[in-house]
């Protein structure tokens, strides 16, 4: 970008989380360009981090319509963010960067606006089921939390159903599920989707194994379970075959991942398709595939057909908020 293009329309769009915000320009085309990362924590205010890329973009002339995809509500002016002390006022942003125009939508719905676009080269399909065009999608991603959206074609264009379906009960199918829940239960009034499907939830998950197998932590990590592990940690121990608990509870994380996604597809008819996003689960496609979690997502009893016509990926790109701002900007248009 260069002091020539000053004045001309610029679409702008963010992808804002609790550590990182990434910011872009696109085209008509949803292209992205200028893709650039910065720490939150290093700004008192999101109007100075977006100020520093225009600035650094010569884009301070130009007239912006920018989309920002946001990690908390987004219904209301006043915007406070869920794990970031940044509050601000949409009108005001809007008036402080003297944008042309401002769009403000949650990051799941990025997310969702993303996927129908999305290559082969984007997205790793899971078992069996074939996607039928222009019906109904559902994502959730496990991550600092458990994110879900639904997506439905009208009249040719996506619209995003937002919610906050991460926090449904959970509900235990085999043994060990029921296990793991009655030792939750024992500090926690109530357990949903979200306390097991998310990083903290995998630590849950383990901890509570550690428990029902009644070992106790140690300093030789390899010989017996440390209790300190973090999710990463565990999942990292898990795909080296280094600790055998650790094993166990990725195993059964994929194990209620396939069974909360199943429940998505049967909710929501989604037999455009059920993807998981999120920080979590691109990191092992493989254990994933090979997994018991299509075996949960398909045993519905009566409606096992259902769901064994339709079919799961993972999100493999790495910019899908970006990429769903993008759509989102341009369908507007």
């Amino acid at each position: 970008m260069n002091d020539s293009q000053d004045r001309q329309v610029i679409n702008l769009v963010a992808d804002i989380g609790g550590t990182n915000i990434r910011l872009a320009i696109t085209d008509k085309h949803n292209k992205l360009y200028e893709i650039e990362t910065y720490q939150c924590q290093e700004f008192p205010h999101l109007s100075n981090v977006i100020s520093q890329y225009l600035t650094e973009k010569k884009l301070l002339n130009a007239q912006v319509n920018a989309c920002l995809a946001i990690a908390c509500p987004v219904d209301t002016d006043e915007i406070s963010m869920t794990n970031l002390p940044w509050q601000f006022s949409q009108k005001q942003l809007k008036e402080e960067l003297k944008l042309n125009s401002l769009t403000l939508i949650n990051d799941y719905t990025a997310i969702a606006m993303a996927i129908p676009l999305l290559t082969d080269q984007q997205k790793v399909k899971i078992g069996g089921g074939t996607a039928l065009a222009n019906k109904p999608i559902a994502v959730c991603g496990p991550g600092t939390g458990l994110g879900v959206a639904n997506l439905e074609n009208i009249n040719g264009h996506w619209h995003c159903l937002g919610g906050e379906g991460g926090h449904i009960d959970f509900a235990p199918v085999d043994e060990l599920d029921i296990q793991i829940f009655q030792q939750l239960k024992k500090t926690k009034k109530r357990i949903s989707y979200e306390q097991l499907l998310s990083g903290y939830g995998l630590v849950q998950i383990y901890q509570a194994l550690l428990a029902i197998n009644n070992q106790e932590a140690t300093n030789d990590e390899l010989a017996k379970p440390s209790i300190e592990l973090s999710a990463k940690g565990i999942s990292t121990q898990a795909l080296a075959g280094s600790c055998e608990v650790c094993q166990q509870a990725l195993s059964q994380f994929c194990k209620i991942l396939g069974s909360f996604a199943g429940n998505l597809a049967l909710t929501t008819g989604s037999i455009g398709g059920v993807y998981i996003a999120g920080g979590i689960v691109p990191r092992f496609v493989d254990y994933l595939n090979n997994s018991d979690f299509r075996a949960r997502f398909e045993t519905k009893g009566r409606m096992s057909h259902l769901n064994e016509n339709t079919p799961t990926y993972i999100i493999t790109e790495s910019q899908p908020g970006l990429l769903g701002a993008a759509a989102y900007l341009n369908q507007m248009s």
